[in-house]
């Protein structure tokens, strides 16, 4: 057995085909974001004139938003063009191949973030190219619960592209293009500005190849001034131009063609929503009462007035994941921070929902070859199997609520909710705690600087 995974994982053309076959088979439905690139290549309800005729379908007409419940860019709407009616006149081929685009291009995306995690292993973790296969493939390419996210009408596959590319070009000291996947990554989805602050501590002058200005400025006055001045590199001040360039550039370019409802549907409806449905969150219970509340339903408990402490979830959120587990751990070990730091986002995000999980699960493979759960295998596997354990715990609870019928928020759902959070409490923990240890094995290339921008 051990020699046929050894085979297996010694040829990436074979875990990445078998990567590959594990989501085309995947037949789960993605009709949010077909219909929204419908509605935003639609022709207008009057006839075209001759000349705007000649490119329609290829350019937006419509707005994505005209589906219920899109609550993306439009850039991705844009990406499913070719599963658009209009898209017909312009591709090669029966417009039945092209349907299935959108799940081609997200299962693409999930395996070009197993070749990036590759190569981060390979380069700056020190590991053997089998070896890296074998973490890469066990965790994110031939993890099923990783396809079927992926596939079954999510997008995470991209955003997990996205965020695997910007950890790579950040150790790779690749300023420009690491800015500008910050930036493409926010505004693509709200949550990878976390990163901002562990990739900025981490690019200090030392690492990024100024040795010289690092020793001349440790003779220096150590005054507020002189220790700003030693903080502001080069590569920190294009880092933060390209990022806020890229998404300010995008955000207007959105907003001038869609207005209110690109802001609304994109960012605010993520900070304001209170969904309750599939949310592992302890904040579940009181995201319902507010969900009652809002449409006039009766509710338990009476009123909808007073202090809300689902308004005030984000604050241990974003002191743990923006400032704390930065300041701790971004110079010891820049992608195990960058899993803490999204551990703990989702964790302590006031919605939990399965596939949020696949957002700090593409760092799995970076940590765990020299973290304590590999190196203490039962501490690891109770890890795991503590973690299955309560979210098996709310799935029976949920099944019972959502397709049963019965009323299982108290004590059922509120129990199992606590419960998972408390483990994932533990296990963010563990993490933490690893800081600094993973960092021992890193190899010697990810020290050397390479100064690109």
């Amino acid at each position: 057995m051990a020699s046929l995974l050894s085979t297996v994982f010694s040829s990436p053309s074979l875990v990445f085909t078998a990567a590959f076959l594990l989501r085309a088979y995947t037949d789960i439905d993605y009709l949010v974001f077909t219909d929204a690139a419908r509605f935003t290549f639609s022709s207008p309800s009057s006839s075209p004139s001759p000349s705007s005729s000649r490119f329609s379908g290829l350019l937006p007409q419509g707005s994505p938003y005209d589906r219920e419940t899109y609550r993306y860019t439009p850039l991705l709407a844009y990406l499913l063009w070719p599963t658009t009616p209009a898209a017909a006149a312009w591709l090669p081929g029966p417009r039945v191949l092209w349907a299935s685009w959108g799940k081609v291009l997200f299962a693409a995306a999930d395996l070009a973030a197993g070749w990036l995690l590759v190569a981060v292993l390979r380069r700056h973790r020190g590991l053997s190219g089998p070896r890296a296969l074998q973490y890469v493939g066990a965790i994110w390419l031939l993890n099923p619960m990783v396809a079927t996210i992926s596939t079954r009408g999510s997008s995470e596959g991209l955003l997990g592209a996205l965020v695997a590319a910007l950890l790579w070009a950040v150790l790779e000291r690749r300023v420009v293009l690491a800015g500008f996947l910050l930036g493409l990554g926010v505004h693509f989805k709200i949550y990878p500005f976390i990163y901002a602050p562990a990739i900025v501590w981490w690019m200090d002058a030392e690492r990024m190849g100024r040795r010289s200005q690092r020793n001349s400025s440790s003779s220096s006055s150590n005054s507020l001034l002189a220790k700003l001045q030693r903080f502001v590199t080069p590569e920190r001040v294009v880092l933060a131009l390209v990022s806020l360039a890229t998404f300010a550039a995008l955000n207007a370019a959105m907003y001038a063609l869609y207005g209110h409802d690109f802001l609304q549907h994109t960012f605010l409806h993520h900070v304001t929503r209170i969904d309750h449905r599939h949310n592992f969150s302890p904040y579940n219970v009181l995201l319902y009462l507010a969900s009652a509340a809002a449409q006039q339903l009766p509710a338990p408990t009476g009123g909808a007035g007073g202090f809300k402490i689902e308004s005030v979830a984000f604050v241990p959120q974003l002191l743990l994941s923006v400032v704390l587990i930065p300041l701790v751990g971004a110079k010891k070990d820049l992608a195990a921070t960058m899993l803490a730091q999204t551990f703990a986002f989702v964790t302590f995000n006031k919605v939990c929902t399965s596939q949020y999980f696949l957002w700090y699960m593409v760092f799995l493979p970076l940590y765990l070859p020299n973290s304590s759960l590999n190196r203490r295998p039962r501490l690891g596997l109770a890890a795991l199997a503590l973690w299955v354990a309560a979210q098996a715990a709310w799935l029976q609870q949920g099944y019972e609520l959502e397709f049963l019928g019965r009323s299982t928020f108290a004590p059922g759902l509120w129990w199992a909710s606590l419960a998972f959070f408390l483990v994932n409490c533990w296990i963010l923990g563990l993490i933490i705690s690893d800081l600094g240890i993973t960092s021992s094995t890193v190899s010697i290339s990810s020290t050397k600087p390479k100064r690109k921008t």
